[in-house]
């Protein structure tokens, strides 16, 4: 996947907005990037190991720093800052952001856990 052609966080840091060549732009809300995020401390070493990570309904983008030419580094306001979000996954999460909002959501139901707390 090559580089985005835009990286855009709105004003008031809820939202990224990601354009790659050729494609309309998607928007990817901080709250699930940041519940979502590649991190081995959200996804663990295996499958098993995942973590569903609730209460981040008011969670914001601190910062997005370059990683190569291959991804960006989101800094959140929670200070979480350890997933490295390559151009693959975020083409796959604003493809798939409906899917994968709607199992993070049955996951919190399951669990008890709610956005809020």
């Amino acid at each position: 996947m090559t580089a985005p052609t835009e990286l855009r966080v709105s004003k008031d840091r809820k939202l990224l907005t990601v354009t790659f060549p050729g494609h309309q732009a998607m928007e990817l809300p901080a709250e699930m990037l940041r519940v979502l995020s590649p991190s081995a401390e959200v996804q663990g070493h295996s499958p098993e190991q995942r973590v569903t990570v609730p209460g981040k309904r008011n969670v914001a983008i601190r910062k997005i720093d370059p990683v190569g030419n291959y991804a960006v580094r989101i800094t959140f306001d929670d200070f979480h800052d350890t997933g490295i979000f390559t151009w693959d996954y975020l083409h796959t999460l604003g493809h798939e952001k409906d899917e994968r909002w709607q199992g993070y959501l049955s996951e919190l139901q399951e669990k008890g856990l709610g956005r809020d707390h």
